[in-house]
């Protein structure tokens, strides 16, 4: 049961950088590589500011500036360097490796006898492990809320407009631009505050963190959309929550059968990959159905 309950508390932590990326995969229609440099700049910038006495909830929020000038910087990559949207992600999430080191001072940063947010009084009368559900439902809802406010907005929606059609945009005096970057900065800054979040909740933060959080983001994205079929616009940023969740719960059920942890990564894509092909394999059963009724191709 504990372990059920860690894989919940796990999975709202993480869904943030799923609702991050999904700002730009999904509406922004960005390819947006900067998230695994962010999410260990984020982790580097809170557990250094704790390390050096400032109030864990500040740190958090360094986290979040951090991550919106890694943002910052690849929006004016791609906009006025006319760089591509890859390779723009690529140049910052490289640049962030050596930022994170220095940061850090060395490759990994304990917070063995700091105060973070998981370790005040309140938190720790709480039952095993619901700290991070607690921390998480509270987190998620507030992004969550403020994400719906802002996406029903007229700035939401000229934001929406420059990912479904950036020509279309322009020509209705949209600058996109302006759009693009503000996506990448709030983008990457819920990707430095998720890394603040699982740092502190892990105890550390370490220059590799950052490996393979992109594939982990884009697996509760698609999970989310597989699990719920179609859903409003609203209904998709709850479902990412909800599909980090299970993604949690998968990589669990997966451990239980005797792998080991350094297969994560591996499960993580092997995961993402028949989630992805699912789609494809429904419409494939479904285009088979009359061939099982009798009906033979030829005819």
């Amino acid at each position: 049961m504990n372990l059920i309950v860690s894989s919940i508390g796990q999975g709202l932590l993480w869904a943030l950088l799923g609702l991050g990326l999904y700002l730009t995969f999904r509406i922004l229609d960005f390819a947006d590589m900067t998230v695994e440099g962010t999410f260990p700049l984020g982790a580097a910038s809170a557990v250094a500011a704790i390390s050096h006495g400032i109030d864990p909830f500040l740190a958090t929020l360094i986290a979040v500036g951090a991550g919106m000038v890694a943002g910052l910087i690849t929006g004016l990559l791609y906009t006025k360097g006319k760089i591509p949207s890859l390779l723009a992600g690529i140049l910052t999430m490289t640049a962030a490796y050596s930022v994170n080191l220095r940061i850090m001072g060395k490759s990994n940063v304990s917070l063995l006898g700091q105060q973070t947010l998981f370790s005040g009084s309140f938190m720790r009368s709480l039952p095993q492990y619901f700290d991070g559900i607690f921390i998480g439902i509270v987190t998620i809802a507030i992004v969550t809320i403020l994400l719906i406010f802002f996406l029903a907005t007229d700035y939401g929606q000229a934001f929406i407009a420059t990912g479904d059609n950036p020509t279309m945009a322009k020509s209705l005096g949209i600058h996109t631009d302006t759009m693009v970057i503000i996506g990448l900065m709030v983008s990457n800054g819920m990707v430095g505050l998720c890394g603040a979040l699982i740092a502190q909740n892990n105890g550390y933060a370490d220059i590799n963190m950052g490996i393979g959080t992109i594939v982990i983001a884009l697996a509760s994205i698609i999970i989310g959309e597989v699990a719920f079929g179609e859903l409003t616009l609203n209904q998709r940023l709850v479902a990412v929550t909800l599909g980090s969740i299970i993604y949690r719960i998968i990589l669990l059920a997966v451990l239980q059968l005797g792998f080991s942890a350094n297969d994560l990564n591996l499960i993580s894509s092997v995961v993402l990959a028949i989630c992805m092909m699912l789609p494809q394999l429904e419409e494939r059963i479904h285009l088979k159905k009359p061939i099982l009724k009798g009906v033979r191709p030829h005819e």
